[in-house]
């Protein structure tokens, strides 16, 4: 985040925000959706069975919501396999 912000200001970051809950996901995500169109559109075309944008749409295990606690829990275990040092322990 520190890096975002040394290169656009926080009302700048807030106006991207603002933009993107009124136009819809901005990046990766608004691709799988214009891509689940795609392949609904190519699919319904060639068969009886009609199928819905979203039956094409992956469902990405990063999706659930952790808590900060499993957060952290994450992030330390893979600084301790990276051979990292965790100074919020009072290590190194």
């Amino acid at each position: 985040m520190a890096e975002l912000l040394d290169r656009i200001s926080s009302a700048e970051l807030t106006d991207w925000i603002a933009y993107e809950r009124l136009t819809g996901p901005i990046g990766a995500e608004r691709g799988d959706v214009l891509h689940g169109v795609l392949a609904a559109v190519v699919h319904n075309s060639a068969s009886k069975r009609k199928r819905e944008p979203k039956d094409f749409i992956p469902r990405w295990a990063g999706k659930t919501r952790q808590t900060w606690q499993e957060m952290l829990t994450v992030v330390r275990a893979a600084n301790a396999a990276l051979g990292g040092t965790d100074h919020t322990r009072g290590e190194g």
